[in-house]
C-alpha cells in the first residue's frame, strides 16, 4: 500500500515545525486531489498516489515546504485544467516557479540514445532549471516512475525509460550527491535493460550473503575492540552492500567474475569529528596492512558533489580484503541524501528564503554555479541561454528545438 498525505506530513514534521508550512503542504494535496480526480495510473491506482509518493521521497531528502508542495502538484499544469497563474494565486510564486520548471523539463523529450549526448542533455536540463529544486522534484518523480515501471505494457517504452534513467537521472542524482537514490535508479534500470545479468548478480549476492555477513561481523568485532581499547566510544560501524549495478559495471569493465569482486567486503566507520576520522585511520592502518594505492582522502579534497570520506583497503583477518570508509555523522548524511543535507530546511532562521536556499546551494556546488552563469548571461543579453552552452557542449552536435 502506498503512502498517504498523513505519512507525508508526518515525515515532513520531523524537520518542519512551522504550522503554516504544514498547512501549505496539506493545501497543495487538496488541490492535487481535486485536479487529478478521476484520473488513474497505468497500475490502476488513483493518479494522486503518484504525487503522494514523489512528495514522500522529497521529505526523506529533507527538502523545504515549497519543494514538497511542488512534488504534490508537479503534474497538475501538464495533466489538468489548472494554469500556472492560478497556481501562483493559490500557492504563491515559489511553488508555481518550481512546478513550471518541472513542466518545462517534462516537455523536453529525451533526444538521443547515445552516451556522449546524454551528458549534453544533463547540461541542458540543468541550464533550463535555474532552480536546483526543480531537478530534485524531477529525480523524485523519476524514482517513483521507475518503481512502477512494470505496469507499462510496451517493452520498447520500458527500455527507453530505463535507458534514459541510466543516462540522465542516475548521473544527475550522483552529481547532487544523492547516492541512495542514484543506486536505486541504477539497479532498477539494470533490472529492465539486462534482466538476466540483474538476476544472476542478485542470486549471487543472496547465496554469498551469510558467509559475507559472518566475515563482516568478525571484522566489526575486531574494530570495536581496537577503538574501545583506544578510548574511542562514540562511533558506529556498519557493513555496506554494493549496489547491483556497480557490481555489474565492475564485471563488464574489468572483465572480472562475480567471485573476484565478491571478495571485497565493505565497512563504514562513522565518528563525530574530522580529527576522529584521521585517528581511526591511523589505528586501522596500525593494526591491518593497507593495500598500496588504494587510500583516498576525500575529506581534505571533497568530490565535486560535496562527498567527503576517507577510503582505504586493508587485509583483515584470514587474509580477507576489506574496503573501509571513515567519515563523520554529518558527512554520512550528505553522502546518503546529497546536498539536501546541507540546506536541510532551516526553519529557526526567520529570514530564510528560497533565494537564500538557492544561494547556499550554489555556494556549495561550484560546477552548478558555473553552469548557471551561462543561463544568466543569456537572460541579461536577451538571448537564449542554450546559445552560451554551445561552445562547451555542442562541438559536433546539432539540436533542434521546436
Amino acid at each position: 500500500m502506498g503512502h498517504t498525505i498523513e505519512d507525508v506530513l508526518a515525515s515532513a514534521s520531523t524537520y518542519i515545525k512551522n504550522n503554516e508550512s504544514i498547512a501549505l503542504i496539506r493545501k497543495a494535496y487538496d488541490i492535487a486531489c481535486a485536479k487529478h480526480a478521476g484520473q488513474v495510473r497505468k497500475s490502476g491506482d488513483p493518479y494522486i498516489m503518484h504525487p503522494l509518493e514523489v512528495a514522500y521521497i522529497a521529505t526523506t531528502l529533507n527538502t523545504g515546504p515549497s519543494t514538497i508542495c511542488a512534488a504534490l502538484l508537479h503534474d497538475v499544469i501538464e495533466d489538468t485544467s489548472m494554469t500556472i497563474e492560478e497556481m501562483e494565486q493559490e500557492m504563491g510564486s515559489d511553488v508555481a516557479h518550481i512546478v513550471s520548471g518541472v513542466t518545462k523539463i517534462s516537455k523536453l523529450k529525451y533526444m538521443t540514445q547515445e552516451k556522449a549526448l546524454a551528458q549534453d542533455h544533463q547540461k541542458i536540463l540543468l541550464a533550463m532549471a535555474s532552480d536546483i529544486r526543480v531537478i530534485i522534484v524531477k529525480i523524485c518523480d523519476r524514482l517513483h516512475n521507475m518503481r512502477t515501471l512494470e505496469y507499462h505494457h510496451d517493452p520498447e517504452k520500458i527500455r527507453r525509460i530505463a535507458q534514459e534513467t541510466l543516462d540522465l537521472y542516475a548521473p544527475l542524482a550522483h552529481r547532487l550527491g544523492m547516492y541512495r537514490i542514484k543506486a536505486e535508479l541504477e539497479d532498477l534500470s539494470l533490472k529492465y535493460l539486462r534482466p538476466e545479468d540483474y538476476q544472476e548478480i542478485s542470486r549471487a549476492i543472496k547465496s554469498k550473503k551469510s558467509e559475507r555477513e559472518e566475515d563482516i561481523q568478525i571484522m566489526i568485532g575486531k574494530l570495536e575492540e581496537l577503538l574501545n581499547g583506544h578510548g574511542i566510544t562514540d562511533y558506529s560501524i556498519k557493513g555496506r552492500i554494493k549496489n547491483i549495478y556497480s557490481i555489474y559495471n565492475k564485471i563488464t569493465s574489468k572483465n572480472k567474475t562475480i567471485d573476484e569482486i565478491y571478495d571485497l567486503l565493505a565497512l563504514r566507520i562513522i565518528v563525530p569529528t574530522i580529527k576522529d576520522c584521521y585517528l581511526v585511520l591511523g589505528l586501522v592502518h596500525g593494526e591491518y596492512t593497507p593495500l598500496p594505492m588504494r587510500f583516498k582522502d576525500y575529506i581534505a579534497v571533497p568530490k565535486s558533489n560535496l562527498y567527503q570520506s576517507l577510503h582505504t583497503t586493508v587485509v583483515g583477518p584470514e587474509g580477507k580484503i576489506f574496503e573501509i570508509q571513515i567519515r563523520t555523522y554529518e558527512m554520512d548524511e550528505v553522502a546518503e541524501i546529497g546536498i539536501a543535507a546541507h540546506w536541510a530546511y532551516k526553519e529557526e532562521n526567520k529570514t530564510y528564503s528560497p533565494e537564500k536556499e538557492q544561494a547556499e546551494l550554489l555556494d556549495k556546488l561550484k560546477w552548478y554555479r558555473e553552469l548557471l552563469t551561462y543561463a544568466q548571461m543569456g537572460e541579461e543579453e536577451g538571448t537564449d541561454p542554450l546559445l552560451h552552452l554551445k561552445e562547451e557542449i555542442f562541438q559536433a552536435n546539432i539540436f533542434v528545438f521546436t
